[in-house]
Protein backbone atom coordinates (compact mmCIF):
# COMPACT_ATOMS: atom_id res chain seq x y z
CA UNK A 1 0.00 0.00 0.00
CA UNK A 2 1.44 3.40 -1.14
CA UNK A 3 0.52 7.02 -1.24
CA UNK A 4 -0.87 8.12 -4.77
CA UNK A 5 -0.11 11.91 -5.52
CA UNK A 6 -2.15 13.49 -8.30
CA UNK A 7 -3.22 17.55 -9.25
CA UNK A 8 -6.58 18.04 -9.33
CA UNK A 9 -6.57 20.24 -12.66
CA UNK A 10 -9.03 23.11 -12.04
CA UNK A 11 -8.67 22.95 -8.30
CA UNK A 12 -5.06 24.76 -8.33
CA UNK A 13 -5.64 26.70 -11.55
CA UNK A 14 -2.43 28.69 -12.39
CA UNK A 15 -2.64 32.33 -13.25
CA UNK A 16 -1.90 32.99 -17.03
CA UNK A 17 -1.95 36.57 -17.07
CA UNK A 18 0.68 38.63 -15.17
CA UNK A 19 2.04 41.88 -15.26
CA UNK A 20 5.94 42.70 -14.73
CA UNK A 21 7.04 45.58 -13.33
CA UNK A 22 11.09 46.29 -14.45
CA UNK A 23 12.40 48.36 -12.07
CA UNK A 24 16.59 48.40 -13.58
CA UNK A 25 16.77 52.00 -13.34
CA UNK A 26 15.09 54.90 -11.13
CA UNK A 27 13.71 56.44 -14.53
CA UNK A 28 11.98 53.31 -15.30
CA UNK A 29 10.74 53.00 -11.49
CA UNK A 30 9.88 56.96 -11.72
CA UNK A 31 7.58 56.66 -14.49
CA UNK A 32 5.49 53.51 -13.11
CA UNK A 33 4.52 55.43 -10.08
CA UNK A 34 4.00 59.06 -11.80
CA UNK A 35 1.61 56.32 -14.38
CA UNK A 36 -0.16 55.11 -11.43
CA UNK A 37 0.05 58.45 -9.21
CA UNK A 38 -1.95 59.87 -12.66
CA UNK A 39 -4.21 57.12 -12.81
CA UNK A 40 -5.22 57.37 -9.58
CA UNK A 41 -5.98 61.44 -9.75
CA UNK A 42 -7.92 60.97 -12.31
CA UNK A 43 -9.82 57.87 -11.13
CA UNK A 44 -10.63 60.20 -8.28
CA UNK A 45 -11.45 63.38 -9.48
CA UNK A 46 -13.80 61.03 -12.16
CA UNK A 47 -15.30 59.15 -8.89
CA UNK A 48 -16.08 62.65 -7.18
CA UNK A 49 -17.34 63.73 -10.48
CA UNK A 50 -20.13 61.01 -10.77
CA UNK A 51 -20.90 61.50 -6.92
CA UNK A 52 -21.61 64.59 -7.08
CA UNK A 53 -24.10 64.73 -9.82
CA UNK A 54 -25.49 61.27 -8.51
CA UNK A 55 -29.35 61.93 -8.70
CA UNK A 56 -30.77 61.87 -4.62
CA UNK A 57 -32.71 58.68 -5.82
CA UNK A 58 -29.72 56.80 -6.66
CA UNK A 59 -27.71 57.22 -3.47
CA UNK A 60 -27.50 54.65 -0.80
CA UNK A 61 -25.75 55.64 1.85
CA UNK A 62 -23.23 58.46 3.01
CA UNK A 63 -19.54 57.42 4.34
CA UNK A 64 -17.94 60.42 4.88
CA UNK A 65 -17.07 62.08 1.42
CA UNK A 66 -18.13 58.99 -0.05
CA UNK A 67 -21.21 58.71 -2.06
CA UNK A 68 -22.58 55.07 -1.99
CA UNK A 69 -25.19 54.58 -5.46
CA UNK A 70 -27.01 51.97 -6.63
CA UNK A 71 -24.60 51.09 -9.48
CA UNK A 72 -22.06 50.22 -6.57
CA UNK A 73 -24.35 48.15 -4.30
CA UNK A 74 -25.56 46.16 -8.25
CA UNK A 75 -21.59 45.81 -8.87
CA UNK A 76 -21.72 44.24 -5.02
CA UNK A 77 -24.30 42.02 -5.71
CA UNK A 78 -22.70 40.54 -8.92
CA UNK A 79 -19.17 40.14 -7.35
CA UNK A 80 -21.09 38.09 -5.08
CA UNK A 81 -22.71 36.54 -7.50
CA UNK A 82 -26.25 37.23 -5.81
CA UNK A 83 -28.74 36.11 -7.85
CA UNK A 84 -31.82 39.38 -9.37
CA UNK A 85 -34.20 37.50 -7.21
CA UNK A 86 -32.33 37.78 -4.18
CA UNK A 87 -31.12 41.14 -4.45
CA UNK A 88 -34.19 42.39 -2.73
CA UNK A 89 -33.82 40.20 0.37
CA UNK A 90 -33.38 42.44 3.49
CA UNK A 91 -31.02 40.35 5.09
CA UNK A 92 -28.78 39.94 1.87
CA UNK A 93 -29.00 43.89 1.39
CA UNK A 94 -27.80 44.32 4.79
CA UNK A 95 -24.81 42.15 4.32
CA UNK A 96 -23.86 43.55 1.38
CA UNK A 97 -24.79 46.90 1.86
CA UNK A 98 -22.38 46.91 5.63
CA UNK A 99 -19.04 45.00 3.77
CA UNK A 100 -19.39 48.19 1.40
CA UNK A 101 -19.79 50.64 3.68
CA UNK A 102 -16.99 49.15 5.39
CA UNK A 103 -14.79 49.62 2.68
CA UNK A 104 -15.41 52.90 1.80
CA UNK A 105 -14.60 53.99 5.80
CA UNK A 106 -11.84 51.99 4.89
CA UNK A 107 -10.68 54.26 2.18
CA UNK A 108 -11.92 57.25 3.92
CA UNK A 109 -9.00 56.51 6.51
CA UNK A 110 -6.54 55.13 3.83
CA UNK A 111 -7.06 58.48 2.26
CA UNK A 112 -6.43 61.09 4.81
CA UNK A 113 -3.34 58.64 5.66
CA UNK A 114 -2.41 59.88 2.20
CA UNK A 115 -1.45 56.07 1.82
CA UNK A 116 -2.93 56.06 -2.00
CA UNK A 117 1.02 58.06 -2.52
CA UNK A 118 2.89 55.80 -1.25
CA UNK A 119 5.22 53.64 -4.04
CA UNK A 120 4.36 50.27 -3.13
CA UNK A 121 0.52 50.77 -3.01
CA UNK A 122 0.38 52.92 -6.52
CA UNK A 123 2.08 49.43 -7.80
CA UNK A 124 -0.42 47.34 -6.26
CA UNK A 125 -3.00 49.70 -7.89
CA UNK A 126 -1.79 49.82 -11.23
CA UNK A 127 -1.37 45.74 -10.62
CA UNK A 128 -5.19 45.55 -9.96
CA UNK A 129 -6.35 47.64 -12.89
CA UNK A 130 -4.07 45.13 -15.22
CA UNK A 131 -5.93 42.28 -13.73
CA UNK A 132 -9.48 43.73 -14.07
CA UNK A 133 -8.80 44.65 -17.65
CA UNK A 134 -6.88 41.05 -18.66
CA UNK A 135 -9.98 39.53 -16.74
CA UNK A 136 -12.34 41.18 -18.60
CA UNK A 137 -10.62 40.66 -21.41
CA UNK A 138 -10.21 36.85 -21.22
CA UNK A 139 -14.08 36.39 -20.15
CA UNK A 140 -15.46 38.19 -23.12
CA UNK A 141 -13.60 35.84 -25.86
CA UNK A 142 -14.28 33.18 -23.48
CA UNK A 143 -18.28 34.40 -23.84
CA UNK A 144 -17.93 34.44 -27.83
CA UNK A 145 -16.52 30.68 -27.74
CA UNK A 146 -19.21 29.43 -25.35
CA UNK A 147 -22.14 31.17 -27.48
CA UNK A 148 -20.88 28.86 -30.49
CA UNK A 149 -21.48 25.42 -29.02
CA UNK A 150 -24.34 23.55 -30.48
CA UNK A 151 -26.20 20.97 -29.57
CA UNK A 152 -24.17 18.29 -31.60
CA UNK A 153 -20.82 19.57 -29.56
CA UNK A 154 -22.95 18.86 -25.79
CA UNK A 155 -24.36 16.01 -27.14
CA UNK A 156 -20.87 14.32 -28.82
CA UNK A 157 -19.54 15.56 -25.01
CA UNK A 158 -22.03 13.43 -23.15
CA UNK A 159 -21.55 10.98 -25.18
CA UNK A 160 -17.74 10.66 -25.05
CA UNK A 161 -17.81 11.18 -21.06
CA UNK A 162 -19.95 9.09 -19.32
CA UNK A 163 -18.36 9.13 -15.63
CA UNK A 164 -19.27 12.86 -15.70
CA UNK A 165 -23.00 11.93 -16.67
CA UNK A 166 -24.81 8.31 -17.19
CA UNK A 167 -22.43 6.56 -14.92
CA UNK A 168 -21.42 9.69 -12.52
CA UNK A 169 -20.56 9.03 -8.72
CA UNK A 170 -21.04 11.01 -5.54
CA UNK A 171 -17.55 9.96 -3.69
CA UNK A 172 -17.58 10.03 0.14
CA UNK A 173 -14.14 10.77 1.49
CA UNK A 174 -12.25 11.02 5.10
CA UNK A 175 -9.79 13.94 4.44
CA UNK A 176 -6.63 15.66 5.92
CA UNK A 177 -6.29 18.81 4.61
CA UNK A 178 -3.26 21.09 4.97
CA UNK A 179 -2.24 24.68 3.43
CA UNK A 180 0.46 24.88 1.11
CA UNK A 181 3.89 27.05 1.28
CA UNK A 182 7.40 26.38 0.58
CA UNK A 183 7.86 25.25 4.11
CA UNK A 184 5.44 22.41 3.72
CA UNK A 185 6.39 21.15 0.30
CA UNK A 186 9.22 19.08 1.22
CA UNK A 187 7.74 17.48 4.19
CA UNK A 188 4.32 16.56 1.85
CA UNK A 189 6.92 14.63 -0.28
CA UNK A 190 8.70 12.92 2.41
CA UNK A 191 4.80 11.69 3.67
CA UNK A 192 4.85 9.32 0.52
CA UNK A 193 4.96 6.30 2.03
CA UNK A 194 2.41 6.94 4.65
CA UNK A 195 -0.35 4.29 4.62
CA UNK A 196 -3.15 5.63 6.14
CA UNK A 197 -4.66 8.93 7.41
CA UNK A 198 -4.11 8.51 10.84
CA UNK A 199 -0.33 8.55 10.07
CA UNK A 200 -1.11 11.55 8.02
CA UNK A 201 -2.77 13.24 10.89
CA UNK A 202 -0.22 11.83 13.69
CA UNK A 203 2.58 13.01 11.24
CA UNK A 204 1.46 16.58 10.96
CA UNK A 205 0.46 16.99 14.66
CA UNK A 206 3.79 15.97 15.75
CA UNK A 207 5.16 18.38 13.64
CA UNK A 208 2.88 21.14 14.78
CA UNK A 209 1.66 21.84 10.95
CA UNK A 210 -2.15 23.11 11.44
CA UNK A 211 -4.60 20.79 9.53
CA UNK A 212 -7.74 19.82 9.15
CA UNK A 213 -9.24 16.34 9.63
CA UNK A 214 -13.18 15.88 7.83
CA UNK A 215 -15.39 13.97 5.80
CA UNK A 216 -16.55 15.35 2.37
CA UNK A 217 -18.60 14.27 -1.00
CA UNK A 218 -16.85 14.37 -4.46
CA UNK A 219 -18.41 14.54 -7.80
CA UNK A 220 -16.68 12.13 -10.74
CA UNK A 221 -17.64 14.80 -13.21
CA UNK A 222 -15.54 17.27 -11.06
CA UNK A 223 -12.49 15.08 -10.71
CA UNK A 224 -9.86 15.03 -13.43
CA UNK A 225 -10.04 11.60 -15.32
CA UNK A 226 -6.53 10.28 -14.41
CA UNK A 227 -7.34 10.39 -10.81
CA UNK A 228 -10.95 8.82 -11.46
CA UNK A 229 -9.20 6.34 -12.97
CA UNK A 230 -7.13 5.59 -10.19
CA UNK A 231 -10.04 6.08 -7.62
CA UNK A 232 -11.86 3.37 -9.72
CA UNK A 233 -9.07 0.95 -9.47
CA UNK A 234 -8.22 1.60 -6.24
CA UNK A 235 -7.49 -1.46 -3.26
CA UNK A 236 -8.39 -1.62 -0.14
CA UNK A 237 -7.43 1.67 1.99
CA UNK A 238 -5.34 3.37 -1.07
CA UNK A 239 -4.92 7.17 -0.03
CA UNK A 240 -4.41 9.68 -2.67
CA UNK A 241 -3.28 13.29 -2.52
CA UNK A 242 -4.63 16.16 -4.72
CA UNK A 243 -3.94 19.70 -4.78
CA UNK A 244 -7.46 21.95 -3.77
CA UNK A 245 -6.11 25.64 -4.43
CA UNK A 246 -4.15 26.50 -1.91
CA UNK A 247 -3.96 23.82 0.22
CA UNK A 248 -3.11 19.60 -0.09
CA UNK A 249 -5.56 17.24 0.64
CA UNK A 250 -4.68 13.46 1.50
CA UNK A 251 -8.03 11.57 0.73
CA UNK A 252 -9.29 8.41 1.47
CA UNK A 253 -12.56 6.38 0.10
CA UNK A 254 -15.10 6.16 2.22
CA UNK A 255 -17.89 4.35 -0.17
CA UNK A 256 -19.64 5.88 -3.54
CA UNK A 257 -22.92 6.45 -4.80
CA UNK A 258 -24.13 6.00 -8.14
CA UNK A 259 -25.42 9.65 -9.63
CA UNK A 260 -26.58 9.49 -12.73
CA UNK A 261 -27.38 12.26 -14.70
CA UNK A 262 -29.35 13.12 -18.23
CA UNK A 263 -31.70 14.86 -20.08
CA UNK A 264 -31.72 19.28 -19.00
CA UNK A 265 -29.36 18.85 -16.68
CA UNK A 266 -26.71 16.68 -18.46
CA UNK A 267 -27.17 19.30 -21.63
CA UNK A 268 -26.43 22.29 -18.58
CA UNK A 269 -23.99 20.53 -16.85
CA UNK A 270 -22.09 19.85 -20.46
CA UNK A 271 -21.69 23.16 -21.34
CA UNK A 272 -20.77 24.28 -18.16
CA UNK A 273 -17.88 21.46 -18.28
CA UNK A 274 -17.22 22.34 -21.88
CA UNK A 275 -16.96 26.57 -20.39
CA UNK A 276 -14.02 25.36 -18.08
CA UNK A 277 -11.94 23.23 -20.86
CA UNK A 278 -12.32 26.30 -23.08
CA UNK A 279 -11.40 28.05 -20.33
CA UNK A 280 -8.21 25.94 -19.56
CA UNK A 281 -7.35 25.57 -23.24
CA UNK A 282 -7.33 29.31 -23.58
CA UNK A 283 -5.35 29.98 -21.00
CA UNK A 284 -2.64 27.92 -21.81
CA UNK A 285 -2.54 29.44 -25.64
CA UNK A 286 -2.25 33.10 -23.73
CA UNK A 287 0.71 31.65 -21.77
CA UNK A 288 1.95 30.53 -24.47
CA UNK A 289 1.51 33.49 -26.88
CA UNK A 290 2.04 36.24 -23.93
CA UNK A 291 6.18 34.34 -23.49
CA UNK A 292 6.62 34.37 -27.31
CA UNK A 293 6.05 37.90 -27.79
CA UNK A 294 7.86 39.28 -24.41
CA UNK A 295 11.35 40.15 -24.34
CA UNK A 296 13.26 39.21 -21.59
CA UNK A 297 16.28 41.10 -20.27
CA UNK A 298 19.58 40.30 -18.09
CA UNK A 299 19.54 37.38 -15.80
CA UNK A 300 15.94 37.00 -16.58
CA UNK A 301 16.09 36.10 -19.94
CA UNK A 302 18.59 33.03 -19.15
CA UNK A 303 15.84 32.28 -16.46
CA UNK A 304 12.87 31.89 -18.71
CA UNK A 305 14.62 30.16 -21.23
CA UNK A 306 16.45 27.60 -19.13
CA UNK A 307 13.72 26.89 -16.66
CA UNK A 308 10.19 25.23 -17.42
CA UNK A 309 7.45 27.30 -16.39
CA UNK A 310 5.63 25.92 -13.10
CA UNK A 311 2.95 26.89 -11.53
CA UNK A 312 3.24 28.85 -7.97
CA UNK A 313 3.49 26.33 -4.89
CA UNK A 314 5.37 23.49 -6.78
Amino acid sequence: MHLRFFRVAGWDSDKWVTKMFRDSSFVVCRSLLLTAAMLVVLSGCGEKKEQASAPAGQVVARVGDQVLTVQELETEFRWANIPADKRKDPEIVKRVLGDLVTRKYLLNQAMAAKLDREPTVLLDLLRARDQVLANAFSNRQLAARSSSVTKADVDKFIANNPAKFANQELISVEQVSVALDPATQSILEAMKSLGSLDEVDQKLTGMGIPHGRSTGVLNSAEIPDDLLKSIRARKPNDIFFARAGQNGVFLKIIGTEPHPVSGEAAAMLARQLLRTEMLKTDASMVGITARMEARYEGEYAKIMTDLPAKPLGN
